[in-house]
């Protein structure tokens, strides 16, 4: 079944960091629905950063800088290029096609990229990344991040260092009433979540109230792992975006209006 032109007025909480939810609420917004703000994660700065700044000024000593999300790029980059820059014999891989888009802004598009699977598997299944012995690894990322990048790199013989360049926290939880009202008025017709922090967060925020109605609502994901962590809170409608960029979540949502969504069982 293809998918639709319209959202035909679909109310669409959007939690990406206020930061970086702008572009998909104009899609939302021009496609027809209606773009409710509400982000349940803030982006600040790393509690410690003198041990990132410290890694960039030895770039030149790494094989390779994995950049984490858009975020890592976005962070890193100005810190990198008044220490001279990305070096021209580093490599540089981007979990993401978010972060690889953000390299590109960067002016950097000589980057390695997961062919389909844009998670952290997806880019340890790279050949690049399969024979690693001896190399020395960057990863660019925020604090209390994922382990697995850093952990299957050095059980292959890599030697991998950590640059943490931001910090998620969960942002004060906002008028919580009126958005319940809003949802039981039927005004929220989908949810959108990009991380398994921002999800966790989401339901904090709501309070058992608002996780009923969390629980009841089309929930867009955009990767297994966070599809799996809905599952468990127990989301019953869940559509899997083909990532975690604007253009994606935003077909998903279109998706809606074609498809019925199955309950998880």
């Amino acid at each position: 079944m293809g998918v639709a032109s319209t959202l035909n007025g679909l109310g669409v909480l959007v939690t990406r960091p206020e930061h970086q939810a702008e572009n998909l609420c104009r899609m939302i917004e021009r496609h027809g629905g209606v773009a409710i703000r509400w982000p349940a994660l803030i982006i600040v700065e790393p509690r410690d950063p003198a041990p990132a700044l410290a890694l960039f000024e030895r770039l030149a000593d790494y094989d390779l800088a994995i950049f984490t999300s858009a975020n890592a790029v976005d962070r890193a980059l100005p810190a990198i290029r008044k220490r001279g820059g990305i070096p021209d014999r580093l490599d540089i891989a981007a979990v993401g096609r978010a972060s690889g888009r953000a390299l590109a802004r960067h002016g950097i598009d000589r980057c390695l990229q997961p062919g389909d699977d844009f998670s952290s598997e997806g880019l340890l299944a790279l050949p690049r990344l399969r024979d690693v012995t001896g190399q020395r690894i960057v990863i660019v990322r925020g604090e209390d991040g994922r382990e697995l990048l850093a952990e299957t790199l050095s059980a292959r013989g890599a030697r991998v260092d950590r640059a943490e360049v931001y910090r998620r926290e969960r942002p004060a939880a906002g008028d919580i009433e009126t958005l319940l009202v809003r949802w039981k008025r039927g005004e929220i017709g989908a949810v959108t979540v990009t991380s398994g922090e921002n999800l966790r967060n989401l339901f904090d925020m709501l309070g058992v109230a608002g996780q009923d109605y969390l629980r009841d609502t089309p929930l867009i994901v955009v990767s297994p792992r966070i599809r799996q962590i809905a599952a468990e809170y127990g989301c019953r409608h869940l559509l899997l975006a083909r990532d975690a960029g604007d253009d994606a979540i935003a077909a998903a949502l279109l998706d809606l209006t074609t498809t019925a969504l199955s309950p998880v069982r």
